[in-house]
C-alpha cells in the first residue's frame, strides 16, 4: 500500500463503517460548527463551510443536521465551543503522523493522544516536527462510473486543477487548497457526483514498514486514533508491502 490514492481508498472503506456508528456525523458537525464560527454563516463567502457542507452532503448527512450546526457555530443556538488544534508525532518505524483535532477539553485529547502514541510504540512530537513531510493539496474524488475520464479532465484542469490520478475505481482531482472550491463547483455544475471533496495532507515520501510486527501495530494505532472522538483527521506516510498485507488479512 503506497502512494496517496492507495491510502485514500483504505479511508474511504473506514470512513462507510464510521457512518454506521454514527461518528462520521459527529466529525461533520464540529467542521461545520468551527467553520462557520470562524468565518460566518454564510457558505457563499465562507470556503471552509461550503467545503464542510459538501463533505457532510457526501456522507447522506440530513440537511437540518447541517443546518444546526451552523446555528451552533453562529451563537444562533447554544452548543459546546470547540478549538482546533494539530497534534504531531511518531509511529511504529518511525512513520510521521499528522493530527487535525476539534476538542472541548485540551487536557483530555492531548492525554488520549498520547496514550494511543504510546501504547503502540509510537510517541508525540513538537509543533513542526513532521508536519514539513507533508504537502497540503486539495483532492477531490469522483466515482470513475460517474463520469468518463476525458470529461472529468477537461471540466477539473479548465477550471484550475493541477492534476488527475485513476486508482482503484476513482479518478483523483488535485489542486491547490485554494482552488478546491472552484474546480469543485465546476464539477458540481456539470453534473458529476463527487465522492469526496477535502483539503489534505499528502505525503512527500513514505516510510516502508518491512515487518509484521511494525505494520500491525501502525494499523491498531491509527484505527485508535480515529476512534479518539475529538480526532477529525489523521495523515501519516507509512508504506506497507502488499506481502504483508495479506499475511495480516490472513
Amino acid at each position: 500500500m503506497s502512494g496517496h490514492s492507495k491510502w485514500a481508498t483504505i479511508k474511504r472503506k473506514k470512513g462507510k463503517l464510521d457512518a454506521e456508528r454514527g461518528k462520521i456525523f459527529t466529525r461533520h458537525i464540529k467542521e461545520i460548527t468551527i467553520a462557520a464560527r470562524e468565518g460566518g454563516g454564510d457558505p457563499e463567502g465562507n470556503p471552509r463551510l461550503r467545503t464542510a457542507i459538501a463533505a457532510a452532503k457526501g456522507s447522506n448527512m440530513p440537511a437540518d443536521n447541517i443546518k444546526r450546526a451552523i446555528m451552533k457555530g453562529t451563537g444562533e443556538l447554544p452548543g459546546v465551543t470547540y478549538e482546533s488544534i494539530n497534534y504531531e508525532g511518531y509511529g511504529p518505524g518511525g512513520v510521521a503522523i499528522f493530527m487535525e483535532a476539534l476538542t472541548d477539553n485540551k487536557n483530555r485529547c492531548v492525554g488520549e493522544v498520547r496514550h494511543a502514541l504510546s501504547k503502540y510504540g509510537g510517541n508525540l512530537g513538537a509543533s513542526g516536527c513532521v508536519s514539513w513531510m507533508f504537502e497540503k493539496q486539495g483532492v477531490i474524488v469522483i466515482d470513475a462510473d460517474a463520469s468518463d475520464e476525458d470529461t472529468v479532465m477537461e471540466v477539473a484542469m479548465d477550471a484550475g486543477a493541477e492534476d488527475i490520478k485513476t486508482e482503484s475505481g476513482t479518478f483523483e482531482v488535485v489542486t491547490q487548497p485554494a482552488d478546491i472550491d472552484t474546480v469543485r463547483s465546476a464539477i458540481e455544475e456539470k453534473g458529476i457526483p463527487m465522492v469526496s471533496a477535502e483539503v489534505t495532507m499528502t505525503p512527500k515520501d513514505f516510510v516502508k514498514l518491512t515487518t509484521e510486527k511494525q505494520a500491525a501495530s501502525m494499523l491498531k494505532l491509527y484505527e485508535m486514533l480515529e476512534d479518539l472522538d475529538d480526532v477529525q483527521k489523521i495523515y501519516s506516510n507509512f508504506d506497507i508491502p502488499e506481502d504483508i498485507l495479506e499475511k495480516l488479512a490472513e
